[in-house]
């Protein structure tokens, strides 16, 4: 839809709504753009205070994405004043807060409209050099494939709802959710980033067919080498899916081949709507093993390599083996 309106002209304009990168970048002169991007969520979780936490890494993710940092926030807040009381709503927000002020930004305000159900996310507005941010796009031949987050807190919190996911696991994923991609991005700083975004709704494969798109090559993907979280591919073994799975794959659809040989539940994984995922970049082949070395040094534990880019192999623009 948006392609279907005037592009803007503006020169300073440098990322806006024609490409399907993960903020909008303005730049302001030549040492200085903004970056800017919106994001809200329903509640994955009951805990108020974690489902701000979750929510405000969710939105801080789309500047670390493009290689900025993140400098103000406002709170975005749909929430049913009549059902439920305030003492929820003050603590998603502190929850976001806490996010907010571990990005070493600030919390300058915000809207709230009254919604039938509890929604809540961020603007944020961050800063990146104008020559040194990331695109989804621009990935080459030869490049390694790094995913700093493991996959799996879709299905994890639809099998919660039934109450068949351990104490164990869930903490573990809701752990991982409120783990800022500042550490991994800041890593990713001081190495040569050729395309870069974060794994959210559309998955893994729509994420990173994104970027393949973006950059008209194909991505290789091990799935062997991709990092899950504890109890997902047991919970879609068991049936249990998400709302956004087969959307997500009928993205994919006549662009994807899955040569491993998967039972279908397995390759459900592959489709797994993520919140507050990890990044997905591209990197020279030469830097990929530094790189991990100083991710895992640095404290980015599940950081690994899960594939790598190669040509266009026409009609694929990802192959999983």
């Amino acid at each position: 839809m948006l392609k279907r309106l005037p592009q803007n002209e503006d020169p300073n304009l440098l990322v806006g709504f024609g490409s399907s990168d993960d903020a909008g970048i303005y730049r302001l002169d030549d040492q200085t753009a903004i970056v800017t991007t919106a994001d809200f969520i329903t509640p994955p979780v009951n805990d108020p205070y974690l489902y701000g936490q979750i929510a405000a890494a969710n939105a801080l993710s789309d500047v670390y994405a493009m290689g900025g940092r993140p400098l103000t926030c406002l709170n975005l807040v749909a929430f049913p004043s009549g059902k439920l009381d305030s003492d929820i709503l003050h603590g998603i927000i502190s929850g976001a807060l806490n996010k907010i002020t571990e990005a070493g930004a600030v919390l300058a305000g915000g809207h709230s409209v009254e919604d039938d159900e509890p929604k809540f996310g961020l603007a944020v507005t961050g800063i990146v050099h104008p020559q040194r941010y990331w695109r989804n796009s621009g990935a080459q031949a030869g490049d390694a494939l790094i995913l700093t987050k493991p996959l799996g807190s879709g299905v994890l919190f639809n099998a919660n709802l039934k109450g068949w996911v351990s104490e164990t696991a869930l903490r573990a994923c809701c752990n991982a959710l409120v783990t800022l991609n500042r550490t991994a991005a800041e890593v990713l700083t001081r190495f040569t980033v050729h395309a870069a975004t974060d794994i959210t709704g559309f998955g893994l494969s729509g994420h990173a067919l994104e970027m393949a798109e973006g950059s008209r090559v194909t991505m290789e993907i091990v799935v062997d080498a991709i990092p899950v979280m504890d109890e997902a591919l047991e919970m879609y073994r068991r049936g249990v899916t998400t709302g956004v799975n087969p959307h997500n794959r009928r993205l994919a659809a006549g662009k994807t081949t899955i040569s491993a040989q998967l039972p279908n539940w397995h390759e459900e994984i592959l489709f797994d709507p993520q919140t507050s995922g990890g990044l997905l970049a591209a990197v020279p082949e030469a830097e990929a093993e530094p790189l991990l070395k100083a991710l895992q040094l640095a404290g980015v534990s599940r950081a690994v390599r899960i594939g790598r880019v190669i040509p266009f192999d026409d009609p694929s623009f990802l192959r999983y083996t």
